[in-house]
């Protein structure tokens, strides 16, 4: 029985192709995240990081057992950019709402699907398939 071996030509073709869709592999859905309701959090921003692959929010909420901090994910800032977003638009201590899709385990963090900046000002990070999230009314 005679072998072959896979020459150096065949090894950088494997090479490539690996490299090809290592991408692709390295992003995650948004399946974590509950698409049949969302949430409306009132907090104050803690740490805005403006980073790839996603930007990051992180909010301290206050409820009726006491403050509650959430981590948000959002777009990567390429998408963002491209709707109007800058680095600047938010800041800790700044007073935001939140609407989110809300992690499927329960805990405390979600996906940003819109937020309310303290001058009133309403921006989407860009969520591809933003509507496949069911919005729940905000409860008063």
């Amino acid at each position: 029985m005679r072998s072959r071996s896979v020459g150096s030509a065949g090894a950088l073709a494997a090479l490539w192709l690996f490299s090809a869709a290592a991408p692709v592999l390295a992003h995650h859905s948004f399946a974590m995240f509950d698409h049949t309701r969302t949430m409306t959090l009132k907090g104050e921003v803690t740490k805005f990081q403006w980073t790839n692959p996603h930007a990051l929010l992180e909010l301290d909420v206050p409820g009726a057992s006491g403050v509650r901090h959430f981590t948000l994910e959002l777009t990567s800032i390429n998408m963002m950019q491209r709707l109007g977003w800058r680095s600047s638009d938010i800041k800790a201590g700044d007073k935001v709402k939140a609407v989110i899709a809300p992690l499927l385990n329960g805990e405390a963090g979600g996906l940003l699907l819109e937020i309310t900046l303290p001058d009133g000002k309403k921006l989407e990070p860009g969520v591809p398939a933003a509507g496949t999230f069911k919005r729940t009314p905000e409860a008063e």
